[in-house]
């Protein structure tokens, strides 16, 4: 039987660390969902950094549409483990692939691109479910901070915060990473 472990906390908290750990108790046969676009020279040392840090045995995919397609693909069929790095990457680029000004966009948009964001997320968690495959899934914790001055700032905010909701009603089990520590919340 399936099983879909959420790790939420603040950036550099330890999550990507702390998930790493928990999906190699599936096995060793992992694959690595990284949703990172390299974008600049800072994202691509992030994304080399993350590479280094990993065993070099797992398979990456990049991706961050089409789970109920890609989770059908031969690397996913043998797998013990599945981690998937991260929501709210994920997110932003769902979020930037139309290319809008989102300082003058209408509500029906944004509510149009949420339903979207959330469908993806809905895919993924039922190719999950469907295909029996074991999920480690990690997101930022993005309603600690301060609300955002600017419209697409809110929107993000909003958006990830009802995505992060719906995944953590759906896993097993969620923890909260805090200073590399984590904690168990559900």
């Amino acid at each position: 039987m399936s099983q879909i472990i959420y790790v939420t906390g603040g950036a550099r908290s330890g999550k990507s660390r702390f998930a790493e750990e928990k999906v190699q108790t599936f096995g060793d046969n992992i694959v690595y969902i990284a949703t990172a676009v390299p974008f600049d020279d800072g994202m691509k040392d992030r994304i080399k950094k993350h590479k280094e840090s990993r065993p070099s045995s797992w398979n990456t995919v990049e991706a961050y549409e089409a789970f109920d397609l890609k989770l059908k693909e031969e690397v996913f069929k043998n797998c013990d483990g599945i981690i998937f790095d991260c929501v709210t990457v994920m997110v932003t680029n769902l979020m930037m692939a139309p290319n809008v000004d989102f300082e003058t966009v209408d509500m029906q948009f944004v509510n149009e691109l949420e339903r979207g964001i959330q469908e993806e997320v809905d895919k993924l968690l039922k190719a999950v479910r469907t295909y029996d495959l074991n999920l480690v899934i990690v997101s930022n914790e993005v309603g600690m901070g301060l609300v955002p001055f600017y419209k697409m700032g809110n929107f993000f905010r909003d958006i990830a915060g009802r995505v992060n909701q719906r995944i953590a009603s759906e896993a097993d089990e969620v923890y909260f990473a805090v200073s590399g520590i984590p904690i168990k919340i559900k």
